[in-house]
């Protein structure tokens, strides 16, 4: 007589990969892709297959996500270094052979692909960083913070090169993020802040005579001036340089407090609004779904921040501490500056919406840098040896 052996369900099969999540921050994550992807289907339901990759693009960053959550945070650090190592050889490459591309040199040809080496910096600063602070736990010097700012500034200055500001004050965030955590002073916080609005309040004032044309700031390029000025005054240019922030403000504003409904946004679908499913995808969100819709948003994100910063709190070793919750404030910054600048209140730059933009590659960083958490919270119980 034979026997039938049945397979275990699904559930069954992949719950040994799930086991050890964080329960509530796994949600948010979800309740943060169901968004995203409700927000891509009705603002880029006309582009043709942007709606299916989108959704694509979801599932592989679970996938990455998932994957990435199994490695304990021990082989992590043993991880850093070669990460490290790795993202400013590519850098030094893109500098040398790199694919120039909008007057911007950033990108590697793999010859089967071709790559962005800062993303993976994005991901490589956070681990090298809170790898060298746990090595120097308990006999931390001033020479220790020296350290981590020369390991922070070789890969921003490399970025900044290509050039690519956007992307190099992220890289720059990352590693502030775990040199504060650290236990960095506040003396030597509080200075380049107080500085940093001191140069706003001045910028604001001389406003018409450094935006002048033919003004050279020298320390930026002419197009990142450009951007600067266009924030403080984008009416001198509505059709050119201004029109994306003009745009998205009338996007914006439109939608009123409950928006103009599902699929029905006439700046979002009459093409007024640039790159709706992208960098500007907010003001499209803003437009249709109103008021209501942008608090949704926002509380999820503000559910998914706490979960993030939870995780970090709970960690058992520093490397986690300062891992986790270097990772989950980029998240936040990626947030604030792409609402900021759609919002007209930051410069326009390249940085994505997490969950809702579309994009490949962010979405595997961004799954990624999930995974990096999860792994952390996962394996909290565990001392490294």
């Amino acid at each position: 007589m034979a026997v039938v052996i049945q397979k275990p369900p699904l559930w069954t099969r992949l719950a040994p990969w799930v086991r050890g999540f964080d329960g509530p921050f796994l949600l948010s994550v979800a309740l943060l892709a169901l968004l995203g992807q409700l927000v891509m289907l009705s603002v880029a339901f006309d582009i043709e297959g942007r709606v299916q990759d989108h959704l694509r693009n979801l599932l592989i960053g679970a996938v990455v996500m998932v994957v990435v959550a199994q490695v304990p945070p021990q082989r992590l650090q043993a991880l850093a270094v070669p990460a490290y190592v790795v993202g400013v050889l590519l850098l030094v490459a893109v500098e040398l052979v790199g694919v120039t591309r909008k007057g911007a040199q950033r990108w590697l040809d793999l010859g089967v692909m071709t790559i962005q080496p800062s993303e993976l910096m994005k991901i490589a600063m956070p681990l090298i960083l809170a790898w060298w602070f746990q090595r120097r736990e308990g006999r931390l010097r001033a020479l220790d913070f020296a350290v981590a700012a020369a390991l922070l500034a070789l890969p921003v200055g490399l970025i900044m090169l290509q050039p690519d500001l956007g992307t190099a004050l992220l890289v720059l965030a990352s590693g502030l993020f775990v040199i504060y955590f650290a236990g960095l002073s506040w003396m030597l916080i509080v200075p380049p802040l107080l500085l940093g609005a001191l140069g706003a309040g001045v910028l604001v004032v001389m406003e018409p005579q450094w935006c002048a044309p033919g003004v050279d700031w020298v320390v930026l390029h002419e197009y990142q001036r450009q951007r600067v000025c266009t924030l403080l005054d984008p009416t001198r240019d509505p059709l050119g340089k201004g029109f994306h922030i003009l745009q998205g403000l009338i996007a914006i504003g439109s939608g009123g407090v409950w928006g103009k409904g599902f699929m029905q946004g006439t700046q979002t679908h009459l093409d007024f609004v640039p790159e709706r499913s992208t960098d500007f995808i907010f003001a499209a969100l803003a437009e249709e779904f109103g008021l209501v819709g942008v608090l949704v948003l926002l509380t999820a994100y503000g559910v998914f921040i706490w979960r993030g910063l939870v995780l970090a709190m709970e960690a058992s070793t520093l490397f986690g501490r300062l891992l986790a919750g270097a990772l989950i404030l980029v998240q936040f910054v990626y947030a604030f500056v792409n609402i900021g600048m759609v919002s007209g209140l930051l410069p326009v730059v390249g940085v994505p919406l997490p969950f809702v933009s579309y994009g490949g590659t962010a979405m595997v960083a961004l799954g990624a840098s999930l995974g990096l958490m999860l792994s952390v919270g996962r394996y909290k119980r565990l001392v490294p040896t």
